[in-house]
């Protein structure tokens, strides 16, 4: 990134109410460039140990990939689409060898050096892009519920709320390709926020709210809030969370 702008970062992960820990949650800086950082977060499922063993090959091979990526020469938005299609094939290969059903969304965002960010998600892990407390943008849910939002029968209130709202559309490990939706923002400005975050974790506040924490809090402090206030507001019937939060700020 121009020497001008500094990234701040955090991550957070919680079981919530549940026996096993199935979320998955990495910050990477690159190796060998500085500036350039990828956040992951991936929520398993499948029963006691599918979920976990779904989202460990999504943190694999996001780790291995990355590993091996030029900044300088390699596509950025391949890069991510890759990520998706290859830990969904060692998913499908899991499933097949353990008997089991393992699926898992997937969230992941590149910041460049240059400032640029490109992103891709598969599921209902969500990325948020804020400048100061205004949402930019944000990722929109492969699920039954996202769908009846785009066609105007629910109002994303109601969706928050709805009873099928963990009905996914597609993701990694399902039986066909999955979604992998990309976005790309030009040039992340001072003030720019990203939060890439598993539905544990949104489902408990709106975006404004989001917005507004976000701006007024550190990395790490936002973080720890919003760990704390979902498990408060989950009423004891919380799912596992995860986030990670990256920060651009002048120098």
């Amino acid at each position: 990134m121009h020497s001008s702008f500094r990234l701040f970062a955090a991550t957070g992960i919680h079981r919530g109410d549940r026996a096993y820990q199935q979320d998955q949650v990495a910050l990477l800086q690159h190796a060998r460039v500085h500036g350039c950082v990828l956040g992951v977060v991936a929520d398993g499922m499948g029963g006691r140990s599918g979920g976990r063993k779904a989202s460990d090959q999504v943190m694999l091979t996001c780790h291995q990939l990355f590993e091996r990526y030029d900044p300088a020469s390699d596509d950025a938005a391949q890069l991510l689409q890759n990520m998706v299609r290859e830990a969904h094939t060692v998913i499908r290969l899991t499933a097949i060898s353990a008997e089991q059903e393992p699926h898992s969304t997937m969230a992941a965002f590149l910041v460049l050096p240059s400032g640029a960010c490109h992103w891709v998600h598969s599921g209902d892990s969500r990325i948020y892009h804020f400048e100061q407390d205004k949402l930019m943008y944000r990722t929109r849910d492969h699920s039954y519920v996202q769908s009846l939002v785009d066609r105007g029968e629910l109002s994303e209130a109601q969706a928050q709320h709805h009873p099928h709202a963990n009905i996914l559309a597609g993701c990694l490990g399902s039986h066909t390709l999955p979604p992998a939706t990309p976005h790309h923002i030009e040039r992340l400005a001072p003030g720019s926020t990203l939060l890439a975050c598993s539905d544990g974790l949104w489902h408990y506040f709106d975006t404004e709210e989001l917005g507004m924490l976000l701006q007024a809090l550190a990395p790490r402090d936002a973080a720890e809030l919003l760990v704390r206030q979902a498990r408060m507001r989950a009423q004891g019937r919380g799912d596992n969370l995860s986030l990670v939060i990256v920060k651009i700020e002048a120098r």
